[in-house]
C-alpha cells in the first residue's frame, strides 16, 4: 500500500473513532470509564495501524540489498568528457521571451508577414482612432525586413485638437510583459524616420500606462533618413508586467522599425538572461545540442531554420516564424549566438543541421547540392580562419578565433523519410571531405540493428511513460561495442506520470542515465528535452526549467541531473546489485575529482523506484577511504512525500536535493534508501588516489 493510501485510512480511523466515540459518550451508552476504555482501545488501534503503516495488511519489513564496489584499477573505465550535457531547442519560447534577454517581442514589426497591411501584434496604439492611425509600410531601409511602421499623429500641442495627456504612440507588452527592475539599466535601441524634427517620449511603464518606471526624450531636428537612436533607460521602480511606450504631443508622421530594449546585465554582455543561463551552467554541461528539434526541421522547408538568415547585426535579421511550435522569433539567439552560448558554458557546441527536409516536404537528393553549401558555409562560419568568406563573418561579430565545433547532425528525426538516407550519404561525404575532424551523427537508431550508412554516432530518442524509461536502463547492455555510438539526444518521461514536472518521473529518468552511465563505452552523450518553458506558451510537458518574466524555478527532472554532473570525465568503477527486489534498484560508483578542494571523491548513486524502504550494505573493495574525515563524506537525496509531487513558483524547492553529513563513512557501511528516492553519496578519498588516476596503482595493490 502507498504512503498516500495508508495516510488517507489513518484519517478515515482517526475520523470514524473521534465520531463512535462522541456519539456513545453523548447517548450515555456507556459510563465515563466505559468511554475512557473505549477510547483507549480505538487509540491502541489506531497506533497498531499507523506502525504496521496499514490496517489489517500486516507489518511490511524493510528489504534488503547490498552494493559491491570493485575499484580496481582492470575494471575501472572513464567516462567520457561530454556524457551529459543540454539540448537546447527554440519551444515554449524557451530562446524569445526566455534565455534570449531581449524584452520587446516583434521588433521589427514583421511577424506579420512581408505583405501590407501587416499584423503588428502584440504592438498596439495608445490613443483613438481621432487622434492617431498606426499601419504598416515597405519603408524600411533594412533590404531583409522592409517592413516598417507608420504612426499618423492627428493631434497636436497645441490647436483646435489638442493630444491627450501623456500624448498619443504605441506600445509593447514583451513576451507577456517586461521584467523591469528598480535600479537597472536598460538600452533602446531603435531606427526612426520623420519629414519633420521629432520629440518622443520613450518610457518605461505598468501594464496600464499609468505608472512611469523610466522615461526619455528623443528630440531630433532631422531624421528626413533612416536614424538610429539609442537611448538608456533607468528604472526607479520595479514591476514585473511592464511595458515599452512610444509617445508623442506633436502633429505629423513618424516611422519606427527594429526597435529593441535589452537590460544591460546580461551574462557578459552576451545578450543571455542572467538567471535562466545560471541555472543551466550550474549543471555543468559537458554539451549543448541546437537550435532544435522540430524547429530546424519546420512543418514545411520555408519556415525551417535558415542559419545565414540568423547572422550578422541584428536589424538586419529578417526572423522567421516557426511553423511547428507556432510562433514568430526574430532570431536575435541565431547561428553565432548558440555558438557563443557553447563557450561561456564551456560546453562542446553540436549543430543540428536541416538536411533538405521538414515535416511535410522534402527536397530529392538529385537537388540536394545548395542544401549541402549551405551546410559547408555555416561550418566556415564557426571553423574557418578570420579571413575566410564566412569566417570574417563571425570575426565582424566579435569572434575572431573559431568556435569550437566537433560534432554535426544531420537532420532530426528523419530517419524514415523517402530522401534521408541519399540525402544523409551526400552531406556525410562532403562534409568529411572539407572537414575529417567533425563527427557526423546520423537520425537512424543503431542500437539494435546495425546502421547500413555510415555514421560516427547515432541518434536515440525516447519519450514514454515512468516504468519504461526505468526499464530502458538496460537498454544499451547488449549493443554492439565495435559500430558507432550512442547519442541519447532527447530522453523524458511523459504523459501522466509526467505531469508538469514530478517525481516520479526524474526517478525513472535517474534510473535509465544511471544504466547510461554504466554503458558509457558505447553511449557518448545523453540530453534531456526539452530544457525550458514560459508558462505563458506550454507548448510542452514536462520541461526542465520553468519561467516567466521575473522568475524560475526546477523541475524535479533538472534536479536529478545535477546529480550526474560531475560524472564527465570521471572514472567509472565496476559495481555489482544484489537485492530482494532487483527490478526497482539500480546502482553505479564513480570516482571525481572535486575542483573546489582538489581532492577525489567516491560516489555511488542509487535509485530505489520501488515503494519499500531499503537497508543497503555497501562493500567497497581497493579503494582506500579517508573515513577521518567524515564532515567531507555526505550524502544527497532526492524525494518528497508523493510520487507525483511537483515545484512551483510558491514551492520552488518541494522535490530538490538534500544533502546530509554521512557520520558512518567507511568502505564497508550500511544505509536506509527511501522508498521512491534517489541518493547519491560522496566519500573521501585517501590523499594518494590521485596516483592512481594518473596510473600508477601500486598504493592500490597494497590496499587489497
Amino acid at each position: 500500500m502507498q504512503a498516500g493510501t495508508v495516510g488517507i485510512l489513518q484519517s478515515w480511523v482517526l475520523h470514524f473513532s473521534a465520531c463512535v466515540i462522541a456519539e456513545c459518550c453523548e447517548e450515555e451508552e456507556m459510563g465515563s470509564s466505559g468511554c475512557t476504555s473505549y477510547a483507549l482501545l480505538l487509540c491502541a488501534l489506531i497506533g497498531f495501524c499507523a506502525l504496521n503503516q496499514c490496517c489489517g495488511i500486516g507489518l511490511e519489513a524493510n528489504l534488503t540489498a547490498q552494493l559491491f564496489v570493485n575499484a580496481s584499477k582492470v575494471s575501472a573505465r572513464q567516462i567520457p568528457q561530454t556524457l551529459y550535457g543540454i539540448f537546447f531547442e527554440e519551444i515554449n519560447h524557451a530562446g524569445a521571451g526566455g534565455l534570449w534577454a531581449e524584452l520587446v517581442s516583434n521588433r521589427g514589426f514583421e511577424a506579420g508577414g512581408q505583405n501590407i497591411p501587416s499584423n503588428i501584434y502584440p504592438w498596439s496604439k495608445i490613443g483613438d482612432d481621432s487622434s492617431i492611425v498606426v499601419s504598416t509600410d515597405r519603408s524600411s531601409c533594412f533590404d531583409r525586413n522592409k517592413i516598417a511602421l507608420h504612426m499618423e499623429v492627428l493631434c497636436d500641442n497645441e490647436g483646435p485638437q489638442i493630444c491627450p495627456t501623456g500624448g498619443v504612440g504605441i506600445y509593447n507588452p514583451g513576451f507577456w510583459g517586461m521584467n523591469i527592475e528598480q535600479g537597472k539599466k536598460y538600452k533602446l535601441v531603435l531606427h526612426v524616420r520623420s519629414l519633420n524634427s521629432i520629440n518622443v517620449s520613450a518610457s518605461l511603464t505598468d501594464s496600464t500606462g499609468s505608472q512611469t518606471l523610466a522615461s526619455a526624450n528623443i528630440l531630433a531636428s532631422d531624421v528626413s533618413n533612416w536614424t538610429k537612436v539609442e537611448v538608456l533607460l533607468e528604472a526607479k521602480a520595479t514591476n514585473h508586467n511592464s511595458r515599452l511606450q512610444l509617445t508623442t504631443t506633436q502633429k505629423g508622421v513618424i516611422w519606427f522599425d527594429q526597435v529593441s530594449l535589452m537590460p544591460l546585465d546580461t551574462y557578459k554582455g552576451h545578450g543571455f538572461r542572467n538567471d535562466l543561463f545560471k541555472m543551466v551552467a550550474d549543471m555543468k554541461p559537458g554539451f549543448i545540442r541546437f537550435p532544435g528539434g522540430c524547429f530546424v526541421e519546420g512543418e514545411w522547408l520555408r519556415n525551417a531554420f535558415r542559419w545565414k538568415e540568423t547572422v550578422g547585426p541584428w536589424e538586419e535579421r529578417p526572423g522567421h516564424f516557426g511553423d511547428v511550435w507556432n510562433y514568430w522569433t526574430d532570431d536575435g539567439l541565431g547561428h553565432f549566438e548558440f555558438f557563443q552560448m557553447a563557450e561561456d558554458l564551456g560546453a562542446v557546441p553540436i549543430w543540428v543541421f536541416n538536411n533538405g527536409i521538414s515535416h511535410q516536404d522534402e527536397v530529392e537528393t538529385s537537388n540536394i547540392l545548395p542544401f549541402i553549401q549551405e551546410i559547408l558555409d555555416g561550418l566556415e562560419f564557426a571553423k574557418g580562419d578570420a579571413n575566410s568568406t564566412w569566417g570574417s563573418v563571425r570575426a565582424a561579430m566579435g569572434h575572431p578565433e573559431p568556435f569550437d565545433l566537433r560534432y554535426v547532425a544531420i537532420g532530426n528525426e528523419d530517419c524514415g523519410k523517402k530522401y534521408y538516407r541519399g540525402n544523409y550519404l551526400k552531406f556525410y561525404n562532403a562534409i568529411k571531405l572539407s572537414y575529417p575532424d567533425i563527427k557526423l551523427i546520423s537520425n537512424c537508431d543503431g542500437s539494435s540493428t546495425k546502421l547500413d550508412h555510415p555514421a560516427d554516432m547515432y541518434d536515440y530518442h525516447i519519450y514514454s511513460d515512468a516504468n519504461n524509461v526505468f526499464s530502458r536502463a538496460n537498454a544499451f547492455d547488449r549493443t554492439s561495442r565495435s559500430g558507432p555510438k550512442a547519442f541519447v539526444s532527447e530522453y523524458a518521461v511523459t504523459g501522466k506520470d509526467a505531469g508538469q514536472g514530478s517525481l516520479l518521473a526524474s526517478l525513472a529518468e535517474a534510473g535509465f542515465l544511471i544504466g547510461i552511465e554504466k554503458n558509457s563505452d558505447i553511449v557518448e552523450m545523453a540530453s534531456y528535452a526539452p530544457l525550458f518553458v514560459n508558462v505563458n506558451d506550454r507548448r510542452w510537458n514536462p520541461d526542465a526549467i520553468v519561467f516567466n518574466s521575473a522568475q524560475a524555478y526546477g523541475t524535479p527532472s533538472y534536479w536529478m541531473q545535477h546529480f550526474f554532473k560531475e560524472s564527465n570525465g570521471a572514472t567509472l568503477l565496476n559495481s555489482t546489485l544484489r537485492a530482494d527486489s532487483p527490478a526497482s534498484l539500480i546502482a553505479s560508483a564513480i570516482i571525481w575529482k572535486n575542483m573546489e578542494d582538489d581532492k577525489h571523491y567516491l560516489r555511488l548513486k542509487i535509485v530505489n523506484f520501488g515503494s519499500s524502504a531499503v537497508n543497503l550494505k555497501i562493500s567497497v573493495q581497493g579503494l582506500e577511504l579517508n573515513s577521518k574525515s567524515s564532515s567531507s563524506s555526505n550524502k544527497t537525496v532526492l524525494t518528497s512525500t508523493n510520487l507525483m509531487d511537483e515545484n512551483s513558483f510558491a514551492q520552488p524547492n518541494k522535490v530538490a536535493p538534500v544533502k546530509l553529513d554521512l557520520e558512518n563513512a567507511d568502505r564497508n557501511m550500511d544505509v536506509v534508501l527511501s522508498p521512491h528516492s534517489f541518493t547519491s553519496i560522496d566519500l573521501l578519498t585517501v590523499s594518494t588516489i590521485t596516483a592512481w588516476i594518473e596510473g600508477d596503482d601500486s598504493f592500490l595493490r597494497s590496499s587489497l
